[in-house]
């Protein structure tokens, strides 16, 4: 589906690229628009008053403006940063100097490590107490276990919207209604949900939501934090220089109001356009579209799946969301995709940076199937083709 649209599938006919999760391929327009960008527009943002900069200022704000739509917000509550990570980071250091021994924070077992390792090292630092919330046998987060660690003490709560080992989507609005009538703040990570599913934060009603470009279709280098007003207003600024400042003076400085406070320095301003054009384009396409199309595949990977003798698929199987992990008894998934490399499949094998959920579900890694926009049945019947290649192999 739109594989026509992807240079790299016109450099390479006969690549099957099932790796989306850790980082999606660009369409030409997205590229054409980052090459116009640095021919014809580059200049810094904020700064100048030519033509140029001030073409490169209005696409930058304009990008903002792009992914508010997107998510169903304002361009006031969005910061962008140079990826997820790097938001994460943001809101977990702005967040420290309110932090106090008396404080708890909740995190589940299913998140990627960048949303569960700052949160443990935040803790270890303040004195803060790090609960870890369990999930259910099909790769669900418990919700027994997450109410009964909730507390008057819980200063913010971490989950994943969509987990990138399972493709299971959790409750978020239903947990937020929970983690508000304590009074703690939620924060969301959608790295993998923006790129597959519809979503609106306003509805989902976290108090952070973050993301990156790269899963989405956009270049690499570019993230965003959205924030409620309240929410944003309270992290403390952690990155200090140019552009985030009201006034500076010999001894103090006053900050400027978000998001440029939370915006120091020369932001990835080309990349932001980049991600504006990857929205606009799997805007015109659907995300509704989309997410049906991608679950279409899930589904008729899964069956294969499930009639190849000694295969152990990860959760439940009936959540996935354009993704599967899987183990084959006997043979280490390392193996299994050098073999499917050797074939012109690319797969992503490991822990893929989720060790806790691997050691709750009992195993130490995976090999994990991911698809994008671009893919379309032929790629799942090659797959499963060099699959059972490989297993007649081993």
């Amino acid at each position: 589906m739109f594989k026509q649209d992807f240079p790299v599938f016109q450099n390479n006919p006969d690549l099957v690229f099932l790796d989306s999760a850790a980082s999606a391929q660009k369409p030409k327009c997205v590229l054409d628009a980052m090459y116009d960008f640095y021919t014809h527009s580059y200049s810094n943002i904020h700064r100048g008053n030519c033509d140029m900069a001030n073409e490169a200022t209005f696409l930058y704000e304009k990008a903002r403006q792009i992914v508010a739509d997107f998510i169903g917000t304002t361009p006031k509550n969005i910061v962008f940063t140079s990826g997820a990570t790097a938001a994460l980071n943001l809101v977990v250091n702005g967040l420290e100097k309110s932090l106090t021994s008396h404080d708890e924070i909740l995190v589940f077992v299913g998140e990627h490590h960048a949303d569960f390792v700052p949160w443990q090292q935040v803790c270890l630092r303040t004195g803060a107490q790090f609960k870890v919330i369990g999930l259910n046998a099909d790769g669900t987060v418990n919700l027994d276990d997450f109410q009964e660690k909730l507390s008057n003490k819980t200063k913010i709560v971490a989950l994943t919207h969509m987990s990138n080992v399972l493709g299971i989507e959790n409750p978020i609005r239903k947990i937020a209604d929970i983690v508000h009538n304590v009074g703690a703040k939620l924060l969301v990570d959608g790295s993998q949900s923006i790129a597959h599913i519809p979503l609106n934060v306003v509805d989902l009603d976290c108090d952070y939501f973050v993301f990156s470009g790269h899963k989405l279709y956009g270049p690499t280098g570019i993230g965003v934090l959205y924030g409620k007003s309240e929410a944003l207003d309270i992290l403390e600024p952690t990155i200090f220089g140019g552009d985030m400042v009201k006034e500076v003076g010999l001894t103090s400085t006053t900050f400027a109001e978000v998001p440029a406070r939370l915006e120091a320095g020369t932001t990835p301003f080309v990349q932001a356009h980049g991600l504006a054009k990857a929205i606009e384009y799997v805007s015109k396409i659907g995300m509704k579209k989309i997410a049906e199309y991608e679950q279409k595949l899930t589904h008729k990977l899964l069956d294969y799946l499930k009639a190849i003798p000694n295969i152990q698929i990860l959760g439940s199987g009936q959540y996935n969301n354009g993704l599967i992990s899987f183990n084959v008894t006997g043979i280490h998934p390392n193996d299994l995709a050098f073999v499917l490399a050797k074939q012109n499949i690319c797969v992503r094998v490991g822990h893929h940076c989720a060790m806790p959920i691997h050691s709750c579900l009992k195993v130490p890694v995976s090999l994990r199937v991911s698809f994008g926009l671009y893919n379309d049945e032929n790629d799942v019947e090659a797959f499963v083709q060099a699959l059972k290649k490989a297993l007649s192999f081993f």
